[in-house]
């Protein structure tokens, strides 16, 4: 059993893979070739913002985005707890000061109160200057952005949403929808917004890439000049310090046949949540998705009563043949590498190490039988 299927998924779609791949191949056009501005005004499209611009990585879109705002030494960005290294990573490397906030038990992601809280520290104590959210929409679940832009506009900061798992997700207005029956998209919520196309993730390439989201011109066309060593008005006229950070075409190519997938394995995935819950509702926390709110599931993640009982449940699992993950095992505040990182008096991330030590995510793709679900919730079910 895979822990997500990409050999099932290549299966199923080899025809238009493999015919995407030899035409880049015969084109010889394999950077920047003219799949990849296809790919991007349909990435666009999809997410329904005026300018997508694709990069190397997911963690090089996020760098592209406190590039364009010019973030470095004294600024704050206030990052989610419990989150993968990179997004808090990204801020230390522009010289800035990633500032720790906790998360809501039951959707893992941003906590809006523990948020507001660790800006007001901030302000009182006069450090550093709030300038940027982190929203990171974890695990296919898009961050409570209604709440999250009145604060932002509160304090004047600006939403960097990392929907890197996120891809695919959506949230309703109360009337039925910001963008037609189906809400409006992740990746179109923050100010600038990010995706990885790492394999794993909802709209994963066969190698990494990522993508920035922007509905500004200026800074699209900043962060334009960034990922090609800070270009001007061509790649030998740089007026800036840049990066190399572009999405060969290859990846575009095969992204493109994904992307044509992609709505309906969304359906599937969520098919699948819906039968997990089922099984597990009554043994073990599962995921809630709120009201008006859309999942991708990048990953199905349950919570247990301690880590004992994580442990034990992982190895019987694992004695069955079936793959699970920890995603995430330490906190940000608790990395070696931000040791020494100040956090605002008074604000703790207790929930986020609560989490770290209860977590557990479970096979999850487009392509689980009925049958592997039944059986991974049986063998779970019968471990507890």
């Amino acid at each position: 059993m895979q822990f997500r299927d990409l050999a099932k998924q290549y299966q199923l779609l080899k025809g238009d893979i493999d015919k995407a791949m030899l035409d880049v191949a015969a084109g010889a056009h394999y950077i920047m070739g003219p799949q990849v501005k296809e790919l991007e005004r349909e990435l666009a499209d999809y997410v329904g913002v005026k300018h997508c611009l694709t990069c190397a990585n997911g963690t090089d879109a996020l760098t592209l985005a406190l590039k364009a705002w010019g973030i470095g030494a004294g600024d704050a960005v206030f990052v989610p707890d419990f989150t993968f290294f990179a997004s808090a990573e990204v801020v230390a490397l522009e010289g800035a000061t990633p500032v720790f906030v906790d998360v809501d038990d039951t959707t893992f992601n941003i906590d809006v109160e523990s948020l507001e809280k660790a800006i007001q520290q901030t302000l009182a104590e006069g450090k550093l200057t709030p300038k940027v959210i982190v929203a990171v929409d974890l695990f296919g679940l898009p961050a409570n952005y209604p709440l999250l832009k009145a604060l932002a506009k509160k304090y004047g900061l600006l939403i960097l949403e990392d929907g890197a798992q996120g891809f695919g997700g959506s949230i309703r207005s109360a009337e039925g929808g910001l963008q037609g029956k189906n809400g409006q998209k992740a990746c179109s919520f923050g100010d600038i917004a990010t995706t990885s196309f790492f394999p794993a993730k909802p709209l994963g390439c066969y190698g990494d890439g990522g993508a920035v989201f922007t509905n500004n011109d200026e800074w699209a066309q900043l962060m334009n000049s960034y990922r090609v060593h800070g270009k001007g008005t061509d790649k030998y006229d740089n007026v800036r310090i840049g990066m190399n950070s572009r999405l060969d075409t290859m990846q575009a190519a095969i992204l493109q046949v994904k992307l044509r997938a992609f709505d309906k394995e969304v359906e599937s995935v969520n098919e699948a949540a819906r039968h997990y819950t089922q099984l597990l509702k009554d043994h073990v926390k599962t995921p809630v998705i709120p009201e008006g709110f859309g999942s991708s599931w990048a990953q199905y993640t349950i919570q247990l009563p301690d880590e004992e009982c994580r442990n034990r449940l992982q190895a019987a699992l694992k004695e069955a043949g079936i793959p699970s993950m920890v995603y995430y095992p330490k906190p940000m505040h608790l990395q070696t590498a931000f040791k020494g990182t100040a956090r605002p008096e008074g604000c703790t991330c207790s929930v986020a190490e609560k989490l770290c030590a209860t977590v557990l995510s479970l096979p999850m793709h487009p392509y689980m039988e009925p049958a592997d679900i039944e059986n991974i919730c049986s063998t779970l079910i019968a471990a507890l």
